[in-house]
């Protein structure tokens, strides 16, 4: 049976530290590996370092090649699926941007592209992607591009129908602001056979660098043809690694296009480097240079190489062996615990687990029994908070529970609501499929409803596409100026957010968003709404009444717009010079007997 009392036992003591069981073994046999590896490596005869290290050399140089070669494929690659991809030609004749958008961001994300440009046929760019370096795969920065490829060598290749030993396509490395960039670039051609624009695709000069460093250990440098350093691996290759103008003409002029260059000097370390020319689509783009540590380890000989893979072949059976036993060791109560996990998982938090090793795996699974003990009790905790609810809400109930202070009957106090509401929502929801529809929304919801947590708003309660806040109640109490002034704050910083968003919305052709905002400061009731075991937050009054009034009372003036009532504004005192209000007098509000005055919030004062 588990243990119910609220003071759980002492873990055990740890009489052989599991660090010992692991280590001492592994430190006796890596003192007789060395000891081996020691008599091998004296009595070996190798042939020379600097042989072997020119083997090494020019192994990480072909394999830097041919990684360049198989990025230019997979751009390649790349290239034809946005050459081919349906709506492509016509949505470039037709100048839609947003369509372009829609199919080709998919492609840059899906194949990890840095750049994609798609240019009309008269070279102008419709589109640019470029991904944020550090940013997740689907982080990209989406615009109308600039005039900058108009005037490349390889566009002006594609627009004039150009083809060479290699194809149709061409390639250009191209310094631009955001970067250094390999393009390959293009002909989108319509079903008439005439060419409806140019897409290119690019790969960053750091991204390319890094990758082939990669696959080759080896540090790599891109050059111009007049030898100065482009990109390289290297934190800082500018001090030494620039080539001279004799070198740079003498890889280009030898038949074999390569160069060895020993001594380069990186903080404290020696290179060697072999530079060759730097090819993509058979066109020169520059020179690439590999280097190696001049204490680089290379390959052994054949003689070492055997006795080695004999030595390595009997260490590697006594690892195998010490850990396959060690593992059993410590593997077997592990299991125990995952075992154990897997149960609290499917939410049978009765589970409990047993380990009398004598070691930290004792305290591990004393310490997993008291978790499911805590799991236990705060699981009656997530039957009343749920996950529908706000956070400063959710913190409220939860200490009141813990407390044995759950109250039904609420509170009174002095709180500014706000509430919006967009206009004529919902035949423009039926004219669009409910993703869009979702998406639409959550882009509106994302602009401004960090304004209102920023003036510590509370979100009570989403009804489709309006949202009731409430300032002042949580997370503590605030006076009725605070409060006031913190919700007109949010309105006034909402009005330009929403205005965004509808210009946004404007560009890639949707209806836009009229939005309807009423303010109003009054006595309301806050509490829990329900039963113990059911708990809803609640904001409740005739003061909540008359914000749904003037938020639609909004209406009237067919735009965005925010309303406030005469009791907010009278809270806001001294405050209220910071706004910017009209008066529209007395209003009648149906369900009213008394009439309410009303003004609508225009902005913020500059001052």
């Amino acid at each position: 049976m588990p243990n119910t009392d609220n003071s759980p036992a002492p873990p055990p003591r740890v009489w052989v530290p599991l660090r010992t069981k692991i280590t001492l073994p592994y430190v006796l046999l890596a003192l007789a590996l060395a000891l081996a590896g020691g008599y091998v490596v004296n009595r070996v005869a190798v042939e020379s370092i600097e042989q072997r290290f020119a083997n090494q050399l020019i192994e990480s140089g072909t394999v830097a090649a041919d990684s360049m070669v198989a990025e230019e494929n997979r751009l390649l690659a790349t290239l034809r699926l946005l050459q081919h991809t349906e709506g492509m030609a016509d949505s470039i004749k037709s100048n839609d941007v947003g369509q372009l958008q829609l199919l080709s961001l998919p492609i840059a994300v899906n194949y990890q592209e840095d750049a994609i440009e798609i240019l009309d046929a008269q070279g102008q760019s419709l589109v640019s992607l470029r991904h944020h370096p550090g940013g997740s795969v689907a982080d990209y920065a989406v615009s109308r591009g600039g005039a900058e490829f108009t005037g490349l060598t390889l566009a002006q290749n594609v627009l004039a129908g150009r083809a060479d030993g290699t194809g149709d396509k061409y390639a250009e490395w191209v310094r631009l602001p955001a970067g250094d960039f390999l393009y390959i670039a293009g002909a989108v051609i319509d079903q008439g056979g005439k060419l409806a624009g140019v897409a290119l695709v690019g790969r960053s000069l750091p991204s390319l660098t890094r990758q082939i460093r990669e696959n080759t250990l080896a540090h790599v440098t891109l050059y111009d043809f007049d030898g100065q350093p482009i990109y390289s691996t290297f934190s800082s290759p500018e001090s030494g690694f620039a080539l001279t103008a004799a070198q740079a003409l003498e890889i280009r002029q030898t038949p074999d296009h390569a160069l060895v260059r020993a001594g380069l000097a990186a903080g404290s370390v020696t290179y060697t480097e072999i530079v060759g020319l730097w090819e993509v689509r058979g066109e020169g783009q520059g020179l690439m240079g590999v280097s190696l540590a001049q204490a680089f380890l290379v390959r052994p000989s054949q003689i070492t190489r055997l006795q080695i893979s004999l030595l390595v072949a009997a260490a590697f059976l006594i690892v195998i062996t010490v850990g396959v036993f060690l593992a059993g060791q410590i593997t077997r109560p592990l299991s125990r615990v995952m075992q154990a996990s897997s149960e609290i998982a499917r939410g049978n938090l009765e589970v409990q687990v047993s380990s009398p090793t004598g070691d930290e795996m004792s305290v591990l699974a004393h310490s997993f029994n008291v978790m499911a003990a805590g799991l236990r009790e705060g699981s009656m905790y997530r039957d009343i908070l749920g996950r529908a609810v706000s956070p400063e809400v959710r913190e409220q109930l939860r200490d009141s529970f813990a407390s044995g202070a759950v109250r039904l009957e609420g509170q009174e106090a002095v709180a500014t609501v706000l509430m919006t509401d967009i206009r004529g929502f919902t035949p423009l929801s039926e004219a669009a499929s409910p993703t869009t529809t979702l998406l639409w929304l959550n882009e509106y919801f994302g602009a401004w409803l960090p304004i209102i947590a920023a003036h510590g708003g509370v979100v009570h309660e989403f009804s489709g596409d309006g949202v009731l806040t409430f300032f002042g109640v949580l997370p503590t109490l605030l006076s009725p100026q605070e409060s006031a002034y913190n919700a007109c704050m949010a309105a006034a910083e909402m009005l330009p957010a929403v205005a965004r968003v509808n210009e946004r919305r404007a560009g890639r052709g949707e209806p836009l968003f009229v939005t309807g905002i009423g303010v109003n400061t009054g006595l309301v009731t806050s509490g829990g709404l329900g039963t113990p075991d059911r708990l809803h937050y609640a904001v409740l009054g005739d003061t909540v009444n008359t914000t749904q009034r003037l938020q639609n009372f909004t209406r009237q003036f067919g735009e965005t717009a925010a309303a406030v009532s005469e009791t907010t504004v009278e809270a806001l005192a001294a405050r209220g010079a910071e706004f910017r209000f009209e008066s529209l007098g007395p209003q009648v509000f149906k369900g009213k007997t008394n009439q309410v005055v009303v003004y609508r919030l225009l902005g913020l004062n500059q001052t």
